[in-house]
């Protein structure tokens, strides 16, 4: 499989490391001083484009691959109020489009448990529920793509929740979320129902960036020959 890699930077170079190991050709990179390599003659060969960018960026290259009609795998968060139209650019292209927060098997995992606990919890008016995210320093959004997520599972399944809102500004009907820039930290999320007798938690915490390039390097190998807008459920088979 040939790919594209737009954006080069940690994420860029280890998804590039799992792509070859798992026998597949970086064909084409473009970063921040290449924007104009996307076009249709440098991804004539493309198989598929996987995009790590910035937010600011991301939406743009997105419907330029989609466009190109080639498979887009994304993992950039901070654009997704723009989520449905790129997913209408892909229907209407007859490609294929993944997105996902956080493409690490293990925290797909924790995504279907957390859905499930939220479920058995509304009927346990007594807990209530945290969510904590910690990451290195350098990363731009707060919360985490993946800590939205998460609240957005529990206000799914959960009845008495309308959303999420930072721990400092909590308020009824709102999941807090805490989010910790600190050091080198990769990722670690933490869910928390706490009660006046007990606490459960669900907890992730990634060791290296690795996880998520292999999960992101399956997603393309699962959209390459598809069309339509997928998840990692999807991938996963859940």
């Amino acid at each position: 499989m040939n790919i594209a890699l737009i954006g080069y930077g940690r994420m860029g170079h280890e998804i590039e490391s799992v792509a070859i190991e798992r026998g597949h050709t970086i064909k084409q990179v473009v970063d921040i001083g290449n924007t104009d390599d996307l076009n249709a003659i440098s991804f004539k060969e493309i198989d598929v484009a996987i995009e790590f960018s910035s937010p600011d960026s991301a939406f743009e290259n997105i419907v330029k691959c989609l466009e190109l009609k080639k498979p887009v795998v994304s993992g950039t968060t901070g654009w997704l109020k723009n989520y449905d139209l790129a997913s209408d650019i892909c229907i209407k292209n007859g490609t294929a489009f993944i997105h996902s927060s956080n493409f690490s098997v293990g925290v797909n995992i924790m995504f279907r448990l957390n859905n499930d606990l939220a479920k058995i919890m509304e009927r346990y008016k007594e807990y209530n529920p945290m969510i904590e995210e910690i990451h290195h320093i350098k990363k731009l959004d707060s919360p985490s793509g993946t800590a939205i997520s998460l609240a957005e599972s529990i206000r799914k399944h959960h009845k008495g929740y309308e959303g999420w809102c930072f721990e400092k500004n909590k308020s009824e009907n709102c999941i807090p979320v805490r989010s910790i820039r600190e050091g080198t930290v990769i990722g670690t999320h933490t869910v928390v129902w706490n009660s006046e007798i007990d606490s459960i938690s669900l907890k992730h915490e990634a060791k290296n960036r690795k996880g998520l390039a292999y999960g992101a390097v399956l997603a393309a190998e699962f959209i390459r020959f598809r069309q339509g807008v997928f998840t990692m459920n999807d991938v996963l088979g859940f």
